[in-house]
């Protein structure tokens, strides 16, 4: 496993964003029938998800936190020298879309800007690049934006995917100073298990053509997608995340020096919630320190671990707390991280009009 200790380093700021546009799950029924929709949704216990209108992209979502969250905290935009934008669902191939966030959010060209692309567990890495950049001393400020518009990627007539995703972004400003405690990482990637969570075609091993934008009938269940929409074995990533998550943050536990009783609370990625109640089970977690927020905003691929905290936790997390993060999923790719954390604004979530 690989392990990184940060020190004086950490969150200053959180903010969230989503679009307006409602999903009622129950009544999603356009491709399936009303029992089967219900079956899924008692199963997974998503019950609402936010959907980007036409035209709204993970970047705008982005950029509307991370405008609030600078004005909220009345910083001088001078004074951000690193923005990271992480994302599976860019604005485009080229150019890179966190320097037109570094244009439009109106900071200076001296800002050193680049993209992450990664999934679930991509704000746990993008926290530990951040802080990397930061511990150097060089950088007085970093932006790290996450947002994803997964409600694209998977097709409404695949009911093994089709009820789960839904659309968010998030800003977060990282700092150097003294009051930062020490933070500790887990990095970790199994590329042998690409194929659990993919999508087969529109990039340049296997570029768009007429036959991959085809609907086809893919399994004996009549599941209908094209090449192009992502896909999920569903069974296979259950038992990923029961084989190397539990393991995992115990490891990490163990290079902080922390137990699991000083945890003030566990954030996990979002994924579903019968698979992260397994999962507090299977750690003897209390219920009342592993937040939740999949119910209404479904999963939300790498933005779910902060769109939890800001919708959740944003009392809380303003007061010194000990928290834990894990996020897993696509690659397949699990990072965990213990924060110190001496306390950090969250503004009010931002619902954005389509």
């Amino acid at each position: 496993m690989a392990f990184v200790k940060f020190n004086k380093v950490g969150i200053a700021g959180l903010a969230a964003a989503v679009p307006q546009n409602t999903i009622e799950n129950l009544q999603y029924t356009e491709h399936f029938d009303d029992v089967s929709v219900k079956e899924i949704v008692e199963k997974t216990g998503i019950k609402q998800r936010r959907f980007a209108p036409q035209g709204m992209c993970a970047s705008d979502l982005c950029f509307a936190a991370a405008d609030r969250l600078l004005n909220d905290m009345s910083i001088d935009r001078n004074t951000i020298d690193l923005l990271i934008f992480i994302s599976q669902t860019p604005d485009y191939r080229m150019p890179a879309t966190s320097v037109i966030l570094q244009h439009k959010l109106g900071l200076a060209k001296t800002t050193a800007a680049f993209d992450i692309n990664l999934g679930c567990s991509a704000f746990v890495y993008g926290l530990s690049v951040a802080f990397s950049f930061m511990q150097t001393g060089g950088f007085r400020r970093a932006l790290l934006l996450d947002g994803e518009t997964r409600s694209r990627v998977y097709h409404p007539k695949d009911r093994k995917t089709a009820f789960l995703f839904g659309d968010g972004g998030v800003a977060a400003i990282i700092e150097h100073d003294e009051k930062y405690g020490e933070s500790f990482f887990s990095l970790n990637s199994d590329g042998s298990k690409e194929s659990l969570i993919k999508m087969d075609a529109g990039g340049y091993r296997n570029p768009s053509s007429p036959d991959t934008l085809k609907e086809k009938v893919v399994d004996e269940s009549g599941n209908i997608r094209t090449d192009e929409h992502g896909y999920m074995n569903g069974a296979d990533v259950f038992n990923f995340v029961l084989l190397e998550i539990p393991g995992n943050i115990k490891s990490t536990l163990s290079y902080s020096g922390d137990t699991a009783e000083a945890v003030d609370y566990f954030i996990f990625h979002q994924a579903n919630s019968y698979m992260n109640g397994y999962l507090a089970k299977k750690l003897k977690l209390p219920e009342i320190k592993v937040p939740s927020c999949i119910e209404s905003f479904g999963n939300t691929s790498s933005v779910s671990i902060p769109l939890t905290i800001a919708t959740q936790l944003r009392e809380e997390v303003q007061l010194p707390k000990k928290i834990l993060l894990s996020g897993f999923g696509v690659g397949m790719s699990w990072a965990t991280c213990v924060l110190n954390s001496p306390g950090f604004y969250v503004s009010p979530l931002i619902e954005l009009p389509g």
